[in-house]
């Protein structure tokens, strides 16, 4: 049965019907009818206006990566689509569900380069060499089904962003549409017995295995667990794979522990996670290769092929992360041999690594304070900077999709409206936000957002008045030659009071636990200030390997 509407009523129609409550949207002229249709939609979506393209963008990824469902956003063709381009870059670092929703010229222009409002060469080969795939909505009747495909594309295999456009013409253009198309139910690829046997008679022998998890598993986290259990095996995570097994139980180690385990460990499982802190920064020493460093073995299991071929493991098993970790512990059942010294072994890893991060000051201190002040279940979203580079060894994370970072895009200014989009997907959670000043004042206007949308995001700024990684690597590096690391100083307080959010300001981590305990309690938007010596930047990291 067909139903007269816009491109817009039938694009918004499609989409709700796929059980989406939320769109971050930023309205324009090419965009008017699928706003227009969010109007009507009434109490079925609530919308959330940032004030930058950018930031609509991070929200959706931040949503979708604390929810586990797919986030979207709106924004205009042209510029629009280049300010959300950023964050899209972030969604195909992190593997996050998002679906972009914009607009196109009108049809009769297209291609002829006549410079219309907003129109690039070609928007759909942009979008298409970096996001998992772009289609334009010829007609209104074409929509439900193209919706149905955009949905099923960015939930399968490895998930990610996907795009749609339309014309501003057609998208306001009335015509019989039929019902919203059925949703495309998602397959998994089907279990190589053959490969699961190899990789249990593998690890069969292994002495000191480790599992190394990604955000490929973060819905494997039971599955994930059992396997450990069944090779006495820790279990690591650099970003993404983080709380799959919490850092508190006996197999859950930090990075920095795992780093102490490294040395001796004989095989290396990857589940879900490109493992790019074994292949790159501990075996390769930074530099590109294909597999591990002899003679230690590496299984890996993905759900994407061509992973497989970028980082050759010595037993590939193509599969869900929680369908292959399942079925290699039943492999492994009656299989594996007794490590008794196992457990003792990564307790002294334990020990031995908080011992060298202690040194790590104020950033552990500060991190200490706002661990104990967020609930098991609160969500973290960390920044380029010193306290949030310290945060990925030295923060422990208790449950899946509650650290949550840029992956390996590493980008500047990400972090605070990540944040309000993970506490719009889960609004009876804390979420904490840590940025340096430098990387806050990317999206400071979205303080106006939270406040406008009650967003109850805390955000802690660490202002040293300098891009400080920067202008410690130009100090070491260059001779100490220095450009354009140093920062004006900005009274964050009041920046954030003037757009309607409470300010309050710490010099010390006895200070931040009060101020910090009583923002979350009262779960409205919050800006703490701390101040911090532009001389305390240290390379967390490196410090961590040179103590080793």
């Amino acid at each position: 049965m067909s139903e007269r509407m816009t491109g817009g009523d039938a694009i918004v129609n499609a989409v709700l019907a796929h059980g989406v409550d939320t769109v971050f949207a930023l309205p324009g002229v090419q965009t008017y009818p699928v706003m227009d249709a969010l109007q009507r939609a009434g109490n079925r979506v609530r919308v959330i206006g940032p004030r930058h393209e950018q930031a609509a963008a991070y929200m959706a990824v931040g949503y979708a990566k604390a929810t586990g469902r797919p986030g979207v956003c709106s924004v205009v063709p042209g510029p629009g689509v280049l300010n959300a381009g950023a964050a899209l870059c972030t969604a195909v670092a992190v593997n996050a569900p998002v679906l972009l929703l914009t607009g196109q010229v009108p049809s009769p222009f297209l291609g002829r380069g006549r410079g219309h409002l907003h129109e690039l060469p070609d928007q759909a080969a942009t979008l298409g060499s970096f996001i998992k795939w772009v289609a334009r909505i010829p007609r209104a009747s074409a929509a439900p089904e193209l919706v149905s495909e955009a949905f099923l594309r960015l939930q399968s295999g490895r998930p990610g962003p996907v795009a749609l456009e339309m014309c501003w013409d057609t998208l306001a253009e009335t015509t019989p549409v039929e019902s919203a198309g059925a949703k495309q139910k998602l397959t998994l690829p089907p279990l190589d017995k053959v490969a699961i046997a190899a990789a249990a008679t593998l690890l069969a022998g292994a002495k000191r295995p480790m599992i190394m998890v990604g955000a490929g598993a973060q819905h494997a986290a039971s599955e994930v667990l059992a396997l450990a259990k069944a090779l006495v095996a820790p279990v690591t995570a650099f970003r993404g794979g983080r709380g799959i097994v919490a850092e508190d139980h006996e197999l859950g180690v930090s990075s920095a522990a795992a780093y102490e385990l490294w040395a001796d460990t004989d095989v290396l499982i990857g589940i879900g996670s490109r493992c790019e802190m074994q292949a790159l920064r501990w075996t390769g020493m930074m530099q590109a290769d294909d597999r591990l460093a002899a003679p230690r073995k590496l299984v890996r299991i993905e759900i994407d092929p061509e992973e497989l071929i970028r980082l050759k493991p010595d037993v590939g098993i193509v599969a869900d992360a929680a369908l292959g970790a399942k079925a290699l512990a039943a492999a492994l059942a009656d299989r594996n041999k007794s490590r008794s010294d196992a457990l003792a072994r990564i307790q002294s890893a334990k020990i031995s690594a908080r011992e060298k991060i202690e040194s790590i000051q104020p950033h552990v201190a500060y991190l200490d304070v706002i661990r104990a002040a967020l609930p098991r279940d609160g969500i973290l979203v960390k920044d380029i900077c010193q306290a949030g580079f310290t945060s990925y060894f030295a923060w422990p994370v208790y449950e899946p999709r509650t650290y949550l970072t840029s992956g390996y895009q590493g980008n500047l200014g990400h972090a605070y409206p990540t944040a309000l989009g993970a506490k719009v997907g889960c609004p009876d959670k804390a979420v904490v936000t840590i940025c340096g000043d430098g990387g806050f004042m990317f999206a400071a206007q979205e303080l106006s957002t939270a406040a406008q949308h009650r967003i109850g995001v805390v955000a802690i700024v660490f202002n040293n008045r300098a891009y400080g990684n920067v202008r410690r690597d130009q100090r070491t590096q260059f001779d100490g030659r220095e450009i354009a690391s140093d920062l004006p100083g900005v009274d964050f307080v009041r920046l954030a009071e003037a757009q309607g959010v409470k300010g309050y300001r710490a010099s010390s981590p006895a200070e931040l636990k009060p101020i910090l305990e009583k923002a979350i309690a009262n779960d409205v938007p919050a800006l703490i200030e701390i101040d911090i010596d532009p001389d305390q930047e240290v390379s967390p990291w490196q410090h961590i390997i040179h103590q080793s």
